[in-house]
């Protein structure tokens, strides 16, 4: 395993939940490339904590899909191919949608909230498009589409989301297809803009549009 410098330091008091979610930031930011061993007690060692919390965290994380049990051997990062992008993506536009909906059927204030917060984060994207930052084009793309699906006020349906968008960043930064292609970076803030007042049939285009990856190359 790499050194420990992008493992936060946790008490042994933080819970295997905490401990899940550092792991799988750092799933998808790269430090644990697809394929690559996450060693229960070197992360144990190296946070400074009993390997309970952690084994837990690695089994949550093996239940999103995000690790690959390998019996005998361990536990692994996911390894995904050109052949799971069009399922992730799929996936994504039934439940961004899903959450456009519930928006849909909000207060016009509540509407008004969500298209705020949306237009805030794709102005970023913008200006970090413009300066060829692509790490945070990355970051803020997921963002994006994450602060969607939260604005829906659905818990379940966020917890599904986040898998998904884990998953998605990790195509987006091993496989090229999976890529936002520049032409759909700009659709961005037309989608925070319907989201305040458009009707659905309008939204639904719009977002097919966006996340059909194979039609947009």
């Amino acid at each position: 395993m790499k050194d420990a410098r992008a493992l936060i330091d946790m008490t042994p008091q933080s819970t295997s939940i905490k401990i899940a979610e550092m792991l799988r930031e750092r799933i998808i930011d790269g430090y644990f490339a697809p394929g690559q061993q996450v060693n229960e007690v070197q992360v144990a060692s190296k946070l400074n904590l009993s390997r309970g919390p952690v084994r837990e965290a690695l089994q949550r994380l093996s239940q999103e899909g995000l690790l690959i049990s390998k019996p005998n051997r361990g536990v692994f990062v996911v390894e995904l191919d050109a052949g799971d992008i069009d399922e992730i993506y799929g996936a994504r536009e039934i439940l961004e949608l899903g959450a456009a909906e519930l928006i849909t059927n909000q207060s016009a204030e509540g509407r008004q909230m969500a298209s705020s917060n949306l237009r805030e984060i794709a102005s970023r994207l913008t200006d970090a498009t413009a300066v060829g930052d692509w790490q945070s084009v990355r970051s803020l793309d997921l963002q994006f589409h994450t602060t969607l699906v939260a604005a829906s006020g659905n818990s379940r349906l966020l917890r599904a989301y986040t898998t998904l968008a884990a998953e998605a960043m990790i195509c987006m930064r091993n496989l090229e297809q999976a890529y936002p292609a520049p032409s759909s970076l700009s659709d961005h803030l037309l989608m925070a803009e319907l989201i305040a007042t458009a009707p659905m049939k309008e939204i639904r285009s719009v977002f097919h549009r966006h996340l059909s990856v194979r039609q947009s190359r």
